[in-house]
């Protein structure tokens, strides 16, 4: 009786076939993805010191995965991953790590991941990672172990980067094979820690991030040259290692040993028959068994071709046409890519068959290329789906981007034409006409899929049905007051606040008005103070102009580090927590619009913007005793910015917005005054507001429709 294939193998083989696969009831995402790595290889070679070489890494290019630098220098740092994010701690140790190359004369190039594949074969497994991100997330809020990215770290990356004036580019999806193409151009090391890249044919090897001794500067024996100590991968050695096997074998290797491209039952039934020689003895773990015996087998053939003939022996006849097809495939991921990365960064021209294909506008194009947009946007107008960002906040509460979907759904607008010239004969069928785009957002601990309708965008924005290629066409004026009008503020109360500061604060006066739970005053001086925090940063360390720098300044700016860096004893506030992580998913998805819109209101720095800590510390000091005023009051200046951003976003809520917060943070010798049917009372409130959303006065309730 003919075996029917399981719909991951289907699906798999329809991905090879450059088909997409619909089974049963519903379309099925195809089981193809890959940016995992091969499965155990990376500490395989960790534990084989003669596939290394040690290197005095100076005077060179290096290539930079990304995506990789910015993860690993923030989780490595022990920087704080429970309150929202240090992002000023982060861009010192971004700072510091680019001038230690510096003074090597290493060259850094930084490739950044863009979105999604359009073959979108990747997203079970993003799916996946989502889903773990949630649970961790909850564990950090609990106390409990795990790392999960702050919000914002990629666009202060970037940011980062931009003032250092290193050259970096975001591809349009994954950047392995584009990091490839360039580094074999240029002969010179990659840096990253992916274990794919022990796999690719690198002319100058690969130096993973592990062994990159950054911190530990070294001076040259008889010079004053210095250099960072690093180790080499060298695909040499391991082939040599392996009876010098044929380093063409080695994509077969990976995706037969698991790279998360395929996970066919097949090729368990091929590791089930065939004897695999191990060699040698004390291997340890499953994995380091499977990767040794698989790696002596390969080596027996000359070639790939022989050697998948000789897997495909172990499989049912109907079965190996279909797998010879897919493992073609799915080798090709490890050849060069077709992108020129040089012609970019000599001459900023990007181009591929894949953005040939997009025929997107070229603003568009160049903005994505240089970062200027994010892969958010790229994702949306694509793909019509997003995958939102788990934080660390209150997961009994609705998630905290919920608040920022109007924003998002004026972003949609403008991707995808949502024009007021359409023609729609009734509110009921207005739904069915505009454009529909998938979210993929936290609900509760799980990941759930909501269908969001776009908003309507004015007609000055859709003339000729073209709004994306007339987009930076109109006038500065209207996009400006599509900016503003979507987050609900008047320019006029901008005005006497920095131009830095404009869209900050913009997106306060939207946060204010619908965060859920409500804002509380000590919330709100808090999250300002921090921004003070950060002005203060400029005033204090960047100029040496008497008259620009106060030594009041200083003292201020010292005590507020010296409150950043008190330990927190207590468990973490959650409903602070997510207050606040509702701010940074507005602060975001309002950078993304005014980036969309060709920033009519000036990018604000985010390096020093908001500093979690410190926030949270400053948020518990005023709940409890200080008045924020009197943190500024020898400093004049700094004292006037703070009124001024206070006036500025207290001007856009009703003057008895913070009543109920006054009487909520009393003094404790005020509290035991109350009589007890009072306090009573004042229990029963706490207890209604830390609830979840309620439904029936939820504005967003009617637009998340989850699957």
């Amino acid at each position: 009786m003919r075996r029917i294939p399981s719909p991951p193998e289907v699906a798999a083989v329809c991905w090879a076939r450059g088909r997409v696969w619909r089974g049963g009831t519903e379309s099925r995402e195809v089981l193809q993805v890959k940016s995992m790595g091969i499965h155990g290889l990376m500490s395989y070679v960790g534990e084989h010191k003669q596939f290394f070489t040690d290197l005095q890494l100076r005077n060179t290019k290096i290539i930079i995965d990304g995506n990789n630098l910015f993860h690993r220098l923030y989780f490595e740092s022990n920087l704080d991953l429970q309150h929202g994010g240090d992002y000023d701690s982060f861009t010192d140790i971004v700072h510091k790590f680019f001038e230690t190359l510096s003074i090597c004369r290493i060259y850094p190039y930084v490739v950044l991941d863009g979105g999604c594949d359009l073959s979108d074969k990747k997203f079970v497994t993003l799916k996946e990672r989502a889903r773990d991100k949630i649970q961790v997330a909850y564990s950090i809020s609990r106390g409990g172990g795990g790392s999960v990215l702050p919000l914002l770290t990629r666009e202060v990356f970037k940011q980062a980067l931009t003032k250092l004036e290193v050259p970096f580019v975001q591809c349009f999806s994954e950047a392995d094979r584009d990091i490839m193409s360039l580094a074999n151009h240029w002969n010179c090391p990659v840096l990253t820690l992916d274990s794919d890249f022990c796999i690719f044919d690198l002319k100058a090897g690969y130096c993973p991030l592990n062994y990159f001794q950054w911190r530990n500067l070294c001076t040259c024996e008889g010079t004053l040259d210095c250099y960072i100590p690093a180790r080499c991968f060298s695909l040499e050695r391991l082939c040599s290692h392996f009876s010098h096997m044929n380093k063409a074998l080695l994509p077969l290797f990976a995706v037969m040993n698991g790279n998360d491209y395929i996970n066919l039952p097949a090729l368990e039934t091929f590791f089930s028959k065939v004897r695999l020689p191990v060699g040698g003895s004390g291997w340890r773990g499953r994995k380091h068994v499977r990767i040794q015996g698989l790696l002596n087998w390969l080596s027996r053939f000359a070639d790939p071709t022989e050697a998948i003939d000789n897997v495909l022996k172990y499989l049912k006849k109907h079965e190996r046409e279909e797998i010879r097809e897919l493992l073609c495939a799915s080798m090709e991921e490890y050849e060069q890519s077709d992108v020129n990365l040089e012609d970019f960064f000599q001459n900023g021209n990007f181009d591929s068959q894949v953005t040939r294909k997009l025929e997107l506008p070229q603003w568009m194009l160049e903005a994505l290329a240089k970062g200027h947009l994010s892969p958010f946007i790229s994702d949306a107008l694509l793909l019509r789906r997003t995958i939102l960002h788990v934080q660390v906040e209150n997961m009994q509460r609705r998630s905290a981007h919920t608040v920022a979907l109007p924003i998002r759904q004026v972003i949609y607008g403008l991707l995808l034409n949502a024009s007021q010239n359409s023609e729609v004969t009734s509110p009921s069928k207005q739904s069915n006409k505009l454009p529909i785009v998938r979210e993929f957002d936290r609900s509760q601990k799980t990941l759930k899929k909501s269908f969001v309708p776009t908003t309507m965008l004015p007609r000055n924005f859709c003339e000729d049905h073209r709004p994306l290629a007339t987009l930076t066409e109109v006038p500065r004026s209207d996009r400006l007051k599509l900016l503003l009008e979507t987050l609900g503020v008047k320019a006029s109360i901008l005005q006497p606040i920095p131009s830095p500061l404009w869209l900050p604060v913009a997106v306060t006066c939207y946060w204010m008005r619908y965060s859920e739970p409500k804002v509380k005053l000590h919330h709100l001086q808090a999250l300002l103070l921090g921004m003070v925090f950060g002005e203060l940063y400029k005033t204090t360390t960047s100029s040496p102009d008497p008259a620009v720098f106060h030594v009041k300044d200083k003292m201020i700016y010292d005590q507020f580090l010296k409150w950043k860096e008190k330990n927190f004893q207590k468990l973490l506030d959650l409903d602070t927590a997510h207050t606040f992580c509702q701010w940074q998913c507005c602060l975001q998805m309002g950078l993304h619009l005014n980036q969309l819109l060709s920033t009519p209101l000036p990018e604000p720095d985010l390096t020093r913007l908001y500093c979690g800590t410190l926030v949270h510390r400053l948020c518990k000091e005023l709940k409890s005793a200080h008045g924020a005023e009197n943190l500024l009051i020898s400093s004049p200046k700094m004292s006037q910015l703070y009124c001024d951003l206070l006036h500025a976003v207290k001007s856009t809520v009703p003057p008895d917005f913070f009543q109920e917060t006054t009487k909520t943070t009393k003094s404790c010798k005020e509290k035991n005054k109350q009589a007890t049917s009072q306090a009573e009372t004042t229990r029963q409130h706490g207890t209604l507001e830390a609830q979840p959303f309620c439904d029936v006065n939820n504005r967003f309730a009617s637009l998340m429709v989850e699957d």
